[in-house]
């Protein structure tokens, strides 16, 4: 049977862009299907954007501890639409370099939606829900991401996700956010920096869960001192819009009955995979579903679905939730389907990182992931807290985290964490050894750089 391409990609995100390019490098008629802007949740309204933010919510305690080296105080004023502005013409730059690679690539873009009529055939929906066209292809990858959920509690619906955080146009003055994940301790160390009052509801006691302790607690006191209003060990009961286009916030706190008054509510409660609307009934691909009620799709180690011609990478299979990742697996994908280059991904030593304030980053196992694998006895603990030369002239009471998980007979280092300014940055490198296979001797005997926060890794007793 012909077919009008050799592999259709439903979604324009990390994984969709890679897995496409590549297989057009290896002569594929490809084609990508994209409804919104190119670029995915990453670029568009994630990791991108909200770095970008994290970067703009630093200023205003740089402009304090100049003060510590000799400058003159200065009384700085944020321009939220400015900034929101900036953001945007840069989000959008970035989407058109995207398509120009797409281009480049010899990848032709579908500026639809694309839904499955049959197992090779999909309709392409414009925004209004109306179909443009059919296409039909010989292989599918569905690379269409995730997107936020919100949990039933009445009056939910008066709340925003991170999707719209980068599209307000005011900034708000009293913001409330829920969840204790990363995307929601990223959030609050952004507006706590630009100038607004945040509460911070968590359901348990720290933040980060799944992290280290010792990245949960050092991120915790982090946005303790920073002025975050941190309040643990909450459930939300309701939320309410008052007359004047406040919203109340009805919750309990151990037994107590509460309720407080904010601008803005962020829900950052987690994020699941985007399944809706993709007639994936119609083409026979299972989906499966996780302890914690997530529903993905369900791959093989080659990214396979049950069905043989369609397959799947990124945030839609809920496996490891990264853009490196997705990008990895689609490449890997188009290798093994396209360059006849059959390979499978590793999900060991996989480094993350929190753009929290303090920043946190790790890379391997957590102490308690490795004395659960190993036993106790069989593992041994090199950790460090301290003040940062930095702050010795700010004033500011800020630690840094600096900690190794090692096997205890063997040295073999399984895990590294850290808290503390540029830990994505030091991780990054870490990661490196220990996908190699790095001893703690190895750690020892490499040669530090002074005065920094990194060496406190190869000086570790």
């Amino acid at each position: 049977m012909s077919y009008d391409y050799d592999l259709l990609v439903i979604g324009a995100g990390s994984g969709g862009l890679a897995a496409s390019k590549r297989a057009a490098s290896y002569g594929a008629r490809v084609a990508i299907a994209e409804g919104d802007k190119v670029g995915g949740t990453c670029v568009i309204r994630g990791c991108v954007p909200k770095k970008l933010m994290v970067y703009g919510s630093k200023f205003s305690r740089l402009f304090e501890d100049a003060v510590g080296y000799g400058w003159r105080p200065v009384e700085a004023k944020l321009n939220w639409e400015r900034l929101i502005r900036a953001v945007d013409q840069e989000v959008n730059r970035l989407s058109q370099l995207h398509i120009s690679y797409l281009e480049k690539a010899g990848v032709e873009l579908l500026p639809f939606f694309a839904r499955f009529a049959d197992p090779h055939t999909l309709e392409l929906v414009d925004r209004q829900g109306q179909v443009q066209g059919r296409v039909t292809a010989a292989k599918i990858l569905i690379a269409v991401g995730g997107e936020a959920i919100k949990p039933n509690v009445p009056g939910i619906e008066h709340s925003i996700t991170s999707r719209e955080m980068f599209l307000l146009p005011k900034q708000p003055k009293r913001m409330a956010i829920l969840g204790g994940g990363y995307i929601s301790v990223e959030f609050a160390g952004i507006l706590q920096g630009l100038g607004t009052e945040v509460i911070h509801f968590l359901r348990g006691d720290r933040p980060l869960r799944g992290f280290d302790q010792d990245i949960q607690d050092g991120v915790y006191g982090g946005m303790i001192r920073h002025g975050i209003d941190v309040r643990p060990q909450c459930h939300i009961t309701g939320l309410k819009l008052t007359k004047k286009g406040n919203i109340r916030i009805c919750y309990e706190q151990q037994g107590q009955t509460c309720e407080t008054k904010v601008d803005t509510v962020l829900c950052a409660v987690g994020r699941a995979p985007n399944l809706q609307g993709l007639g994936l009934d119609q083409a026979g691909v299972h989906l499966r579903t996780n302890s914690q009620g997530i529903v993905a799709i369900g791959v093989d180690e080659y990214y396979r679905t049950n069905q043989e011609h369609i397959f799947a990478v990124g945030d839609c299979t809920n496996r490891v939730n990264l853009t490196p990742v997705a990008i990895a697996e689609g490449r890997a994908f188009a290798d093994t389907q396209f360059g006849n280059l059959p390979r499978t991904l590793s999900y060991e030593n996989i480094p993350s990182a929190v753009f929290s304030q303090p920043e946190a980053a790790s890379v391997g196992l957590s102490e308690a992931q490795a004395k659960a694998k190993l036993g106790d006895e069989n593992v041994k603990i090199y950790r460090t807290a301290f003040r940062p030369m930095y702050h010795s002239l700010t004033g500011r009471p800020e630690q840094v985290i600096v900690k190794l998980v090692v096997e205890k007979n063997t040295e073999r280092v399984l895990g590294a964490h850290m808290v503390g300014d540029n830990a994505a940055e030091i991780i990054q490198g870490i990661a490196i050894a220990l996908k190699m296979g790095a001893t703690k001797k190895d750690f020892d005997a490499t040669i530090g750089i002074h005065p920094s926060t990194a060496e406190e890794f190869v000086t570790l007793r």
